[in-house]
């Protein structure tokens, strides 16, 4: 039996996707904060964008979030043709038991992104746990 590229390996469960931030951010261990992001085809295949926004506030802030709707949107409707799954890992110093800094991106991102398929991920201390699974 072979393994398939990384690419190529479909992703749809939770665990598919943490597995999959676990190997993107080898080791998932931050000095500071950044929220990662990459999209997969409506087969769970992983496109070849992944995209770090460095410097990320502890608490999301408009300007931010119309940005990253924007990069959203480019990609999905114009790579992906609407369908598909948007993934997002919010990276950070310190434990990966989940903070209020983290539920405020939660809640910011559900405002955003409610209408689509996404999943958060916290990657701090060398694990990573979601946060908003596959939805």
């Amino acid at each position: 039996m072979t393994t398939p590229e990384l690419a190529e390996a479909p992703v749809r469960s939770a665990a598919e996707f943490a597995a999959r931030w676990r190997l993107l951010l080898d080791p998932p261990e931050f000095a500071t904060r950044s929220l990662w992001l990459t999209w997969f085809a409506a087969d769970g295949r992983q496109q070849p964008i992944v995209i770090p926004v460095d410097d990320l506030p502890l608490v999301p802030d408009i300007e931010l979030l119309v940005g990253l709707r924007q990069i959203h949107e480019s990609v999905f409707y114009d790579q992906l043709g609407g369908r598909g799954h948007f993934a997002l890992a919010l990276c950070r110093p310190g434990s990966s038991t989940p903070r209020a800094d983290d539920e405020e991106w939660v809640e910011a991102l559900r405002e955003l992104l409610d209408d689509g398929s996404w999943s958060l991920h916290l990657a701090a201390d060398g694990d990573v746990v979601p946060l908003v699974a596959v939805s």
